[in-house]
């Protein structure tokens, strides 16, 4: 509900907001560094025989894997961030470019699963990342953070990650080049030859950090100004949840599951767009959440 005696700017964003905050936007930074802090301090410190399919080795084999990491998920995350850091700036055509730069990674052979060294036309969606980070920078500095988002569904996306988190906790300690130490996760245990978790990044661990900046940024929704660009980031960052998802699923199934010899049944990737049944798991759980912040979210009167 708006405000009593709002101007005309604030009447154009929904519960009477000035526009969207920053909060959210740089806390996902702030992960985002410091998992990029781990990848470079992992990948150069480890030998590339012991890391997935990398074969640089010291200080430039981190730096590779670092900017592998800036374009997936880097690049997804700061797709969304740009939906909310549009509202707060006057630079339309820079954003656009921005968003160009960023998609690039869509473009067959861009991100290759099976060769994850940077290769030059990396540099263009790693540059598109910086300008989103440049566009938050600056139009931090010329309105102020302006806030937190809404706290409508907070109970819900805590004890969703805190799910998640628990799933994910020998990918944590493989980021940092370490082994989960027993317990009831295959970590240290060897499949045929080798761990069933190796050392360094995941594209489950990326699933959740994906899943984790999008429960993050979905608190401005409500905060965005009423229109098809609210809609078109409510439905993207709902498309980037379920996408995490399927990703942690993945990874999760495959290393407990099927290599713990409980099936030799393997669930199909969805790290690059294919045709799949659980790529249309992602699509049907992506349009519910869309659905269930279009009514619990965006649509809620306060």
């Amino acid at each position: 509900m708006e405000n009593a005696g709002s101007g005309p700017r604030e009447s154009q964003f929904s519960q009477g907001s000035a526009g969207p905050g920053l909060a959210e936007v740089f806390v996902v930074w702030a992960l985002c560094g410091a998992i990029a802090l781990a990848i470079l301090v992992t990948y150069s410190r480890i030998p590339h025989e012991k890391l997935y399919h990398v074969s640089g080795d010291g200080l430039s084999g981190g730096l590779s894997r670092v900017v592998f990491f800036v374009n997936w998920p880097g690049a997804l995350i700061a797709s969304a961030v740009l939906g909310i850091v549009v509202e707060r700036t006057r630079r339309p055509l820079v954003a656009l470019v921005a968003l160009v730069l960023c998609l690039v990674i869509f473009i067959p052979g861009v991100l290759d699963q099976a060769d994850l060294d940077a290769k030059w036309i990396n540099v263009l969606p790693a540059i598109g990342v910086l300008i989103v980070l440049l566009l938050s920078v600056a139009a931090a500095r010329s309105g102020g953070l302006g806030g937190w988002g809404s706290p409508r569904g907070d109970g819900v996306r805590i004890a969703a990650f805190a799910v998640l988190a628990l799933v994910s906790l020998p990918w944590f300690f493989a980021e940092l080049g370490f082994h989960i130490p027993g317990g009831v996760f295959l970590a240290s245990e060897v499949h045929e030859g080798a761990a069933a978790v190796h050392l360094g990044e995941h594209h489950g661990f990326v699933g959740l950090q994906v899943v984790a900046a999008m429960l993050l940024l979905s608190r401005e929704l409500p905060r965005l100004r009423a229109g098809w660009r609210r809609t078109t980031l409510a439905a993207w960052i709902s498309g980037l949840i379920a996408y995490g998802l399927g990703n942690i699923a993945n990874d999760a199934w495959g290393e407990q599951v099927v290599k713990g010899g409980w099936t030799d049944w393997g669930l199909p990737s969805v790290v690059r767009p294919s045709i799949n049944w659980l790529w249309l798991v992602v699509l049907a759980v992506g349009a519910a959440i869309f659905l269930l912040q279009r009514r619990y979210l965006l649509d809620a009167k306060d």
